[in-house]
């Protein structure tokens, strides 16, 4: 009955469904209080109650991503290599970048750091917002969605002009009054191979980095940041996908973390000091090559 049938393939399948399935029941659990709470805080303008509101928010979420790990510890069963001695703190404000190959890498990036520092805010492209139940609850965890708008849109509409840094601004100002790590990526997108090869092979691992959004996040919450934290991620059999991942495929993945002081030359006009900008992207291209080359290092 079962012959040519390879139940190795089966048992992935099997994994990675029952897996993505507690993701999925979880999420549901927590959306209905993470939201709730969510539009309560944004009915209530005392500033003392939505921090503290934003507070229990957080803690939730910070469950509901133990729970997600647990769930991937078990059944995705992949191991976790760390190459740091960083002393990482949840009373701290951090600023967090890193490369970015795969949808995996939220989740691992989740399993690292949960409750290691203060919950992750990602930047996500404005369409995320729709996806459902996912979409609301980062609205609720003022996760900033961005919209980005190309050069030609922006010659037919001059107005639009900045407004990226206004959605950075307005994000920012709201981690103002509680620990938080904002996370972004700073590539502005998954690397493949053919985005690699249009960018004319920069690095030899990475795509280009997008200096102005961690420019403008700076400029806003420059002098609360403690630390600048550079997280390097490698997946030794090749870029997984998030069925891959769930299911027990991938092995193993390496993360490198490096803490980093901000310095506050680092802070200034991007968008209209052009020696700030200059020096800005060449800091940004210097810390790109250095992880291209920690990158070397780790697929050793």
């Amino acid at each position: 009955m079962f012959v040519g049938v390879d139940m190795s393939n089966v048992s992935f399948h099997v994994k990675a469904f029952f897996s993505l399935l507690l993701i999925i029941i979880n999420t549901l659990f927590w959306f209905t209080p993470v939201v709730g709470l969510g539009v309560l805080k944004v009915l209530l303008p005392n500033q003392w109650v939505r921090g503290k509101l934003n507070l229990l928010i957080d803690w939730m979420a910070t469950c509901w991503i133990a729970l997600n790990n647990v769930n991937q510890a078990v059944l995705g069963q992949s191991k976790i290599k760390r190459y740091d001695e960083a002393s990482l703190s949840t009373q701290a404000w951090y600023m967090l970048i890193a490369n970015h190959q795969s949808w995996v890498d939220i989740l691992v990036l989740q399993r690292v750091f949960n409750r290691q520092v203060p919950f992750l805010k990602f930047f996500l492209k404005q369409e995320l917002i729709w996806v459902p139940f996912i979409g609301l609850t980062w609205w609720a965890l003022d996760f900033p969605f961005m919209k980005r708008y190309s050069q030609a849109a922006i010659a037919k509409r001059p107005e639009l002009k900045g407004k990226d840094i206004e959605v950075t601004r307005k994000a920012c100002e709201k981690y103002q009054f509680s620990p938080v790590t904002v996370m972004n990526f700073l590539e502005g997108t998954r690397f493949t191979q053919s985005k690699y090869e249009k960018q004319g092979k920069v690095f030899n691992h990475l795509l280009t980095p997008k200096a102005g959004g961690l420019a403008f996040a700076l400029s806003v919450m420059g002098e609360k940041l403690d630390n600048l934290l550079d997280v390097t991620l490698v997946y030794p059999e090749g870029i997984p996908s998030f069925w891959d991942y769930l299911g027990g495929k991938v092995k193993e993945v390496k993360v490198h973390v490096r803490v980093l002081p901000i310095d506050e030359k680092r802070v200034g006009n991007y968008l209209e000091d052009e020696a700030f900008r200059q020096a800005f992207q060449l800091w940004v291209n210097e810390l790109w090559q250095q992880k291209d080359q920690q990158i070397e290092v780790m697929l050793k």
